[in-house]
């Protein structure tokens, strides 16, 4: 792609994320650091840099920069911690993650998006994601606990087997809400007393289904 198509946006891609409260040094140096415009469509690159949400494969999206940032700063994520994110879509979320914890485990419901999600990862040398094709909804038990999870998909309610999959002192951060309207973005806490609860802004993310996609 031409520079000329990408200096405007991409020189104000970090000013944006820090003008709209984004402070986390760590979750900016992994935005700076994943190129964007390895996970959008061929004909949207001219369009990576900008804070706007993108159409992928499958009928679904990748999240504008400033959400990918906000939901990761809301992880309050340490190198040592294990992630769960429900959702890969592109895979950039899961760039994004493996560059500030230990350990990611993507599960995505399209074939099509796995495959090429694994693929850009694997172009990234991010060795400590693994992209699992699976049902959301139904984690394997083998997949352990975590200390964090990440929901990039509308749920109605947050299933309480996905609470329990928390390490204690575990954060959960989901989009909980209508699959066709405005969600809210819920920040969940497991403490030793239970779950405690913080909604935080409006988001809009297509809808999380159960089970995995016949076709594509």
């Amino acid at each position: 792609m031409p520079s000329a198509t990408q200096p405007p946006e991409k020189m104000m891609f970090q000013l944006s994320l820090r003008r709209r409260g984004i402070s986390d040094q760590a979750v900016l140096h992994a935005m700076e650091a994943v190129p964007r415009d390895l996970f959008v469509e061929p004909e949207d690159r001219a369009y990576a840099w900008r804070d706007s949400a993108l159409a992928i494969a499958c009928g679904q999206t990748i999240s504008q920069p400033f959400v990918v940032a906000y939901m990761t700063e809301q992880l309050q994520l340490r190198p040592g911690h294990r992630v769960l994110e429900i959702g890969t879509g592109s895979g950039y979320q899961a760039a994004i993650l493996s560059r500030l914890c230990r350990q990611v485990i993507s599960m995505e419901r399209f074939k099509t998006l796995a495959d090429r999600a694994r693929n850009r990862l694997e172009q990234l040398r991010c060795d400590n994601v693994e992209v699992l094709l699976g049902d959301g909804f139904d984690v394997p038990a083998g997949a352990g606990q975590f200390d964090r999870i990440i929901v990039t998909a509308a749920m109605r309610e947050i299933p309480q087997a996905l609470l329990e999959r928390l390490e204690p002192d575990g954060i959960l951060i989901a989009p909980v809400g209508p699959q066709h309207s405005a969600q809210t973005l819920i920040r969940v806490h497991r403490t030793k007393d239970g779950f405690e609860r913080k909604p935080l802004v409006d988001v809009r993310f297509v809808p999380a289904l159960p089970g995995i996609a016949r076709e594509l």
